[in-house]
């Protein structure tokens, strides 16, 4: 709906015209009236009208002067005057303005103002009209200028060169001017696209609204930089770089990439980091540049939401990683056994804050928490918890796929106090809590001996009525499920440790080591020994 603004120094007009127009019929809405032209500019500043109707003679600012002043904030405003006859000097400044309808109020009635809003309402119809035609037609041209910015980078990067001078050309039509001039490249990535996409209703959608946004900030800039997408979740941006010493082009791009932040985050709710890259000033210098920015998985990883930093080199650390997977492998164990969900945070924050000390490769990390997950997932299994909501696929998918250590650990988080409440409630809902604590007794002993009288002791139970309550609800006998737990432990240790076999078998609470091995190669299938030689080898 078109808003109205009335403005008449004659209040008995005001009256008339307010009470007698159908303005919701017409499709519009009387936003205010007011009896001086001050009082309605005033207004106007705080809500301004699509349309107004105005008398020309009146007290503090007459119709003309205001309208002059509106149309100055707002150009398109739709203006109608009313006046009388011996205004005519004031009707020759109202064409001036070219004000759409000129009516005479002696001879006024309802039925030409309705005339007239109808024409004026076509007239706004039409503009907004072609304002959308205009806008689809420059959104073809700027997606077509985008997609060709994407190839010509796509090429330059994975593609070889066979002629410079054509690709000087086309940089060149691009808006990147090497030839006369070098750049400061900076790598620009959303740190969460997963969350981002899912508010969006398509990739396509998502990566043009970014495109559109810094495309205005560079335009308010003015600093001939140019922007090129890469993928839904990377874009280059080419800052202008000069070696004149009174040129602070650091800081200029950097000043940019800040303002970039701020209006992505208060108008897409996206967070925006960047990477600052070494000043190229040829074809070749332009490529490496390019590759070694997309090739900084690692500190894109560990670095902080919205933040800006140079590019530094590249450093994977594995050593070391996988020593830490037993401990923490225990703590979470720990966590599920006594439903601790308070702890949940300060234990995943204490992990992933090493991981970040240590500088650990990112796709180590990946791998090593997918590990621990689809181990954990065993596990519950084994101890006759229940499975997780997520298969293996599903869990390779979701990790996989975050972007930075802030994500996974809010990820892991989510994924963790999901689990223990899921667990909580389960203990107060189905399976007899004897039995339950049973299991629970054996996850915390399983490197003691563990006798079923011990149990049964524990819980106040006769041994036999315990023994056949828990072959009732776990669907095997109590030493069936100590045994599978022990081994599965065993296997862990295994993998995990380099303690020799004998240790690992008074760590499990067996006096006798030639008994543990015919019951792990009993349940295994192969001894201790290979077992490790396996997963070594």
């Amino acid at each position: 709906m078109y808003k109205v603004m009335l403005v008449d120094d004659d209040y008995p007009v005001l009256e008339l015209l307010s009470e007698t127009i159908k303005w919701e019929q017409l499709g519009l809405k009387l936003q205010s009236t007011h009896e001086n032209g001050a009082s309605a500019l005033e207004h106007a500043l705080i809500e301004m009208p699509d349309i107004l109707i105005t008398d020309i003679g009146m007290p503090k600012m007459n119709g003309i002067e205001l309208t002059r002043r509106m149309r100055e904030i707002n150009p398109t405003i739709q203006v109608s005057m009313l006046t009388c006859h011996n205004e005519f000097e004031y009707a020759r400044q109202a064409l001036q303005l070219n004000v759409q309808d000129y009516l005479l109020k002696d001879t006024l009635n309802p039925e030409d103002l309705t005339a007239v809003l109808i024409k004026v309402k076509d007239n706004l119809d039409k503009e907004n009209e072609k304002k959308v035609q205009e806008f689809r037609l420059r959104h073809i041209v700027e997606q077509n200028r985008e997609s060709m910015k994407r190839d010509f980078l796509r090429k330059t990067i994975y593609q070889p060169i066979y002629d410079e001078d054509d690709w000087y050309e086309e940089a060149a039509s691009l808006g990147i001017e090497l030839r006369s001039r070098a750049y400061i490249p900076t790598l620009c990535f959303m740190q969460n696209s997963r969350s981002a996409k899912d508010s969006f209703i398509s990739e396509d959608t998502l990566v043009f609204s970014i495109q559109n946004v810094i495309g205005e900030v560079l335009r308010e800039y003015n600093n001939h930089s140019v922007h090129m997408t890469h993928s839904i979740k990377e874009s280059f941006i080419l800052f202008p770089y000069s070696s004149n010493l009174k040129s602070d082009c650091y800081g200029a791009a950097t000043d940019c990439m800040r303002k970039i932040q701020k209006v992505i985050l208060n108008t897409l709710n996206i967070s925006l980091s960047f990477i600052i890259g070494d000043v190229f000033d040829s074809q070749k210098s332009f490529r490496v540049e390019l590759d070694h920015l997309l090739q900084s998985t690692n500190q894109r990883f560990y670095m902080e939401k919205s933040s800006i930093e140079k590019k530094k080199p590249e450093s994977k650390v594995t050593e070391g990683l996988f020593s830490l997977y037993d401990q923490v492998s225990v703590e979470i164990r720990q966590l599920i056994i006594e439903r601790d969900l308070k702890n949940v945070t300060p234990i995943l924050t204490n992990w992933t804050d090493l991981f970040k000390e240590r500088g650990y490769s990112s796709e180590h990390v990946k791998d090593w928490v997918l590990k621990l997950l689809l181990d954990l997932k065993v596990k519950l299994k084994a101890l006759q918890f229940f499975g997780t909501n997520y298969s293996d696929e599903v869990l390779h998918e979701e990790i996989l796929g975050i972007d930075s250590l802030d994500e996974l650990r809010c990820w892991l988080n989510k994924y963790f106090e999901s689990l223990l409440s899921e667990l909580i409630e389960m203990g107060t809902q189905s399976r007899r809590k004897e039995v339950i604590e049973a299991c629970k007794y054996v996850s915390i002993n399983l490197e003691k001996k563990i006798t079923l009288d011990e149990v049964a002791n524990q819980l106040y139970l006769n041994s036999s009525y315990f023994s056949r309550l828990f072959k009732k609800e776990v669907g095997e006998t109590f030493v069936e499920y100590v045994t599978k737990a022990k081994m599965n432990r065993a296997k862990e240790l295994l993998e995990q440790t380099i303690d020799p076999v004998g240790k690992i078998c008074e760590r499990l609470g067996y006096d006798n080591q030639s008994y543990f091995i015919k019951v792990f190669k009993s349940y295994v299938g192969v001894t201790p020994i290979e077992f490790r030689g396996e997963r070594v080898g």
